[in-house]
């Protein structure tokens, strides 16, 4: 597992030893400390056991090319200016002007467990300490490193500009890089780049993760695909302003670098603050292309990032009012809303923005976080009554961390917003951004929040936040981005320890906060503020190669997407939120009778299948244009649900064939078609294709795979589901 061939639980600074190595199960990371500045030498697939790890330092010898540094500048996990580098450095930072090109050398090296190494480093000018940690999980191979910078009474008043987590070289066989950009209601779609010498920069300076600028990029090598071929995945735990950076040098070497993106004079050590983190860099490699970088983090989003609490209770299916009745809340159309929703099946009825102060519309009431008494004279209290007689449980939409000029709120402290100094507020949804580094202000909002969940019995918070940090000061004028996003964490944390059974989502006007630290505080991620089917698709494909389909919430929209005003049948709509955490949101008076009969089929087949759904494993495929095709498997490989989506027309008269994946070679499985519910017009299809013939048939797992089935004739926004299970 681990190089131990002079190592000590605790080694002494002349006791470092010249390489190390973490093993994962399919993975392995190799660092050397021969120069005692760390650095990553390997990266990338499992090395035998009995590998000389000397041998894999010898590799890496370059030669020195003409017009360079006698001694080549080593990438090290954070590449210095006084070693020469060239490139961004992984540490920036100064005391008025001085102190600014430490040397940090590594002196000792510590195991915090048989996965988990620390090597710090120190700078003995500056008085600067950097501590280096990585991680590896056993289970899904996910390496997790981040740094940590302190300081003695020396560098007192010192400035960090700068502070990546441990920079990981990029393999030399990388040749496109895949980013992940995207808008509001069109989050996590991907992007391949070619990687020529330069730099492919992504930034974000929105104050949250950002619909724009996930905080991810995937290393490519050629022949990398969706299915199969090399290639290496990262995420950056970041829940505000960050930078990811892969960047290749003249001299064919490259790297990836990722970290908080800070706002001038935004961290200053020696002045009550003695240390800065930087973000957690979460890393995997896959040689089965985009499918195992998938595989990857989803497996360690379940075991490693997830409360136990998440991992232990099945995904109830969810009713959200927002696209039912907006802001206009009457209590007798909540309570038939309700009756309806149960009658679905639905499990969780979540009542969204509208119920609190003078909340009647967007202008007004932020931050006034106690029950409406024009609209619940009574209070919550008989709808939820009436939500738990119906057997639903019952969650709340809020928004602690804004406010509206028209509250209560504002006109008391009018000092309790993020501002500039000097600089008027840019509006955003009529509301503007409470201080939350302000001790007063969070404790207003805990007193809030806790008094709700004491006094009802909600099981949910769906936790919203809908606009940008556009001008992040804080009280003394100086900026607050990042401390804002530590005191969001604190705040969650503390929700979390009181009411350890109130479950709670990541909301940002849709996926603007979707990564894996927020994540460790909350339960589920609403993906989109879009419910358009045929937008979720794609939606739906690029987050999945982060986040398990579970902490993915996705709703049957209305029959009109609010949105995009796409007309979508409930067959698309239902079939495509099945792959996620299902939920309703729709005017459910609106239901034709034979599209009620419909959802209610779809909500009963998202329970039958819920486990397999929430715990199996990803199934990836490359896609043509106009089609969609996805699936998950059992780990025992006994089960699986396949999915093929047509979105547009296609140049041929007929889809072709499904070629399923992931199958046992060995075994049989029953086909059975379950998606969408039989129809006349779809029985009418079903004898002109292999996939109706085989219906109900045993078929052997290699034909399935290697021969593929034959699809029915299908229409544009349209789709088919099926199951198999072993016989």
């Amino acid at each position: 597992m681990i190089d131990t061939s002079d190592m000590t639980p605790k080694l002494a600074p002349q006791s470092i030893p010249a390489v190390v190595r973490l093993d994962g199960t399919d993975a392995t990371l190799v660092i050397g400390l021969g120069d005692r500045e760390p650095t990553i030498i390997y990266w990338g697939m499992r090395l035998a056991s009995s590998a000389d790890l000397h041998h894999l330092v010898d590799t890496s010898i370059r030669t020195v090319p003409p017009n360079a540094l006698a001694i080549e500048p080593l990438i090290s996990v954070s590449p210095s200016i006084a070693s020469g580098f060239s490139g961004q450095p992984g540490f920036a930072g100064h005391v008025a002007g001085d102190a600014w090109c430490p040397m940090f050398v590594a002196n000792r090296l510590d195991w915090a467990s048989p996965f988990h190494i620390v090597i710090h480093c120190s700078d003995t000018g500056s008085g600067l300490s950097l501590s280096h940690h990585f991680s590896m999980d056993a289970l899904s191979d996910v390496l997790t490193v981040w740094s940590e910078l302190s300081c003695d009474e020396v560098c007192s008043g010192f400035v960090v500009d700068r502070l990546s987590a441990p920079i990981i070289p990029l393999d030399g066989r990388t040749h496109q890089i895949m980013t992940f950009s995207g808008r509001w209601s069109g989050e996590f779609a991907q992007h391949i780049l070619p990687f020529p010498v330069g730099a492919i920069v992504r930034e974000n300076r929105r104050g949250r993760t950002s619909h724009d600028c996930f905080p991810g990029m995937i290393a490519m090598a050629p022949g990398c695909d969706e299915e199969a071929g090399l290639s290496w995945g990262f995420h950056l735990g970041a829940s505000g302003n960050h930078q990811m950076r892969a960047e290749r040098f003249s001299d064919g070497r490259a790297l990836l670098s990722a970290g908080e993106l800070l706002l001038p004079g935004e961290i200053r050590l020696g002045e009550g603050r003695q240390s800065y983190t930087s973000p957690k860099l979460f890393s995997c490699v896959s040689r089965q292309g985009l499918t195992g970088v998938s595989r990857a983090f989803q497996s360690f989003v379940r075991t490693s990032i997830l409360p136990p609490a998440a991992k232990a209770k099945p995904r109830p299916v969810h009713y959200n009012t927002w696209e039912a009745v907006y802001f206009d809340h009457d209590q007798s159309v909540l309570f038939d809303l309700a009756r309806r929703a149960a009658d679905l099946g639905v499990e969780r009825f979540v009542l969204d923005d509208g119920w609190f102060g003078g909340r009647r519309h967007d202008r007004a009431g932020l931050g006034d976080w106690t029950v409406s008494q024009g609209v619940y004279p009574d209070g919550l209290g008989p709808l939820i009554a009436h939500v738990n007689a119906l057997g639903m449980e019952f969650g709340l939409w809020v928004e602690p961390e804004m406010v509206n000029p028209d509250s209560d709120l504002y006109r008391a402290h009018p000092d309790w917003v993020l501002q500039a100094p000097g600089v008027p507020q840019r509006d955003m949804r009529h509301q503007w951004v409470l201080d939350l580094t302000q001790q007063a202000v969070c404790e207003y909002l805990y007193s809030c929040l806790d008094n709700l969940l004491r006094a009802h019995p909600i099981t949910y918070l769906k936790w919203d936040m809908n606009r940008d940090l556009s001008h992040p000061g804080g009280r003394d004028g100086k900026p607050a981005a990042s401390d804002y996003v530590g005191a969001v964490h604190a705040l969650l944390d503390r929700l979390r320890v009181a009411h350890p059974t109130v479950e709670i989502e990541s909301c940002a006007s849709g996926g603007g906060r979707a990564n894996f630290e927020i994540l460790r505080r909350t339960d589920r991620i609403w993906t989109s503020d879009s419910n358009d089917a045929l937008d979720r698709l794609v939606i739906q494909r690029g987050c999945s190669l982060f986040f398990p389909p579970e902490v993915m919430g996705a709703h049957v929209g209305p029959r009109d997407c609010h949105i995009t005003g796409r007309r979508i049948s409930m067959d698309m709509r239902a079939g495509v939120a099945l792959f996620g955490h299902l939920g309703l949101e729709m005017d459910l008076r609106e239901l034709t009778p034979s599209e009620g009969e419909a959802l209610k089929a779809a909500i009963a087949m998202y329970k039958e299948h819920r486990a397999l759904l929430h715990d199996g494993t990803p199934i990836r495929f490359n896609q043509r244009p106009f089609e969609e095709r996805w699936g998950v498997v059992s780990h025992d490989r006994q089960q699986g649900l396949f999915g093929y989506a047509l979105t547009g027309s296609l140049p041929d008269t007929v889809p072709g064939r499904f070629w399923f994946s992931g199958l046992d070679p060995a075994g049989d499985y029953r086909l059975a078609w379950i998606w969408p519910q039989p129809t006349d017009r779809a029985d009418a299809q079903r004898p002109s294709c292999g996939l109706a013939s085989l219906n109900g048939q045993v078929v052997s797992g290699t034909i399935l795979m290697q021969a593929g089935v034959e699809l029915p004739y299908m229409k544009p926004q349209s789709l088919v589901i099926v199951s198999l299970v072993q016989a």
